[in-house]
C-alpha cells in the first residue's frame, strides 16, 4: 500500500478521520436501506459509533497538543488516554445495541432479504475503513499516539466485520436460512466487545502509568550504557510513556572527583541519544557520587569503555 501524505499533526490526522467515518456512515445506512438486512443495520450502527469516537479524538489531540502551562506543567498528553477509554466505554455500549438488534432479528427473521446492492455498498465502506484504518496505525505506532492508535484499531476491527458480513450475507439467498443474518449480527456484537475492551484495557495501563515494554526498556538500557562512558553506575531507572511523550528519570553515579562540568556533558550526552531514539522525551537524571553505587544487583553498571550490547543486569522499575 503507498505511503499517503498525512497532516503534520495528530488533530490534522482527526480531521481526515471524522470525515472518513461520515463517508463510511452514509453507505453502511445506505447498504442497510436497500437490504433490510438486521446484520448491516447492526454495522451501521457500530459506525455511529466510529463517528462519535473520531469526535472525541479530535478533541483529545487538540488538548493533547497544547503547550505546557502553570496548570499542567507535564503538558496535557493524557487527554489522549482519556478519548481512548470514552471510546471503548462507546464500543462495549455499542456491542449491547447491535446483540439487542441481533435477539430482534433472531425472533423476527426477516422473510424476504434481497441483499445484493446493500452487499456492494457495504463493501464500497468497508474498502474505505480498510484504507483509512491501516493509515491511522501506522501513523500512531509513528507519532506514538494512543488516541490514533485506538481509533486505528477500532476502524480495522470494522473492516473484518464488514468482510464477514458481505460474505455471510451474500450466502442467505443460497442456503434459505433467514436467522443466518441474525446470527451475524450477533457475531457483529461479540467482535464489537472484544475491541472495546482492548481499548479500555490499554488507554486504562496509560492512564495508570505502566511500564513501557521489555523490548522498549532494554532499547533505554543500551542507549544509557552505550553514551554513559565516564559514569559508573544507572540506578533507579523510572519510565512511562504518555502520548507522544516519554518521562524518563535515573540515578547516574559518577567518580566522586569528577567536575560538574564533566558530569553534565556525561547527562547531555546520554538526553540526546535518548531523544534522537525515542522523540519527544523529558529525562531527569540525578547525578551521585560513587559512594552511591549500589550493589544488590538492581543497578546498570556502565563499563569505562562503553558498550553497544544489551546488559545483563536487570534495573528496578518504580
Amino acid at each position: 500500500m503507498p505511503e499517503l501524505p498525512l497532516p503534520r499533526s495528530n488533530r490534522g490526522i482527526a480531521v481526515v478521520s471524522l470525515f472518513v467515518s461520515l463517508v463510511a456512515l452514509g453507505l453502511k445506512y445506505a447498504a442497510f436501506a436497500v437490504s433490510g438486512s438486521v446484520a448491516l443495520h447492526a454495522d451501521a450502527i457500530e459506525t455511529i459509533i466510529n463517528v462519535v469516537a473520531a469526535a472525541g479524538g479530535l478533541w483529545a489531540l487538540s488538548v493533547a497538543e497544547r503547550p505546557a502551562d502553570h496548570n499542567h506543567t507535564y503538558g496535557h498528553y493524557k487527554a489522549e488516554y482519556l478519548s481512548a477509554v470514552a471510546e471503548g466505554t462507546l464500543v462495549v455500549i455499542t456491542a449491547f445495541v447491535i446483540g439487542r438488534e441481533a435477539l430482534e432479528g433472531w425472533f423476527a427473521p426477516h422473510p424476504a432479504l434481497v441483499p445484493w446492492n446493500g452487499l456492494l455498498l457495504n463493501a464500497a465502506a468497508t474498502c474505505v475503513n480498510l484504507a483509512w484504518g491501516l493509515v491511522m496505525l501506522r501513523a500512531g505506532q509513528a507519532r506514538h499516539s494512543p488516541a490514533l492508535i485506538a481509533g486505528g484499531q477500532h476502524v480495522l476491527s470494522d473492516v473484518w466485520t464488514g468482510v464477514a458480513l458481505v460474505a455471510g450475507v451474500a450466502l442467505i439467498p443460497f442456503i434459505g436460512w433467514p436467522r443466518l443474518d441474525a446470527v451475524l449480527a450477533g457475531l457483529v456484537a461479540i467482535n464489537v466487545l472484544r475491541v472495546g475492551w482492548e481499548v479500555m484495557r490499554d488507554s486504562i495501563a496509560g492512564l495508570m502509568d505502566e511500564a513501557p515494554d521489555t523490548e522498549t526498556l532494554d532499547e533505554i538500557r543500551q542507549i544509557i550504557v552505550a553514551n554513559g562512558v565516564g559514569a559508573i553506575q544507572a540506578h533507579d531507572i523510572r519510565t512511562r510513556i504518555v502520548g507522544a511523550m516519554t518521562f524518563l528519570e535515573f540515578h547516574l553515579v559518577v567518580p566522586g572527583a569528577m567536575s560538574v562540568n564533566a558530569a553534565h556533558d556525561i547527562c547531555d550526552r546520554i538526553e540526546h541519544a535518548l531523544r534522537a531514539h525515542m522523540g519527544s522525551t523529558l529525562v531527569h537524571i540525578h547525578v551521585e557520587p560513587e559512594n552511591f553505587v549500589k550493589r544488590d544487583g538492581s543497578a546498570l553498571n556502565i563499563p569505562s569503555s562503553g558498550c553497544h550490547a544489551a546488559p545483563s543486569t536487570t534495573v528496578a522499575e518504580k
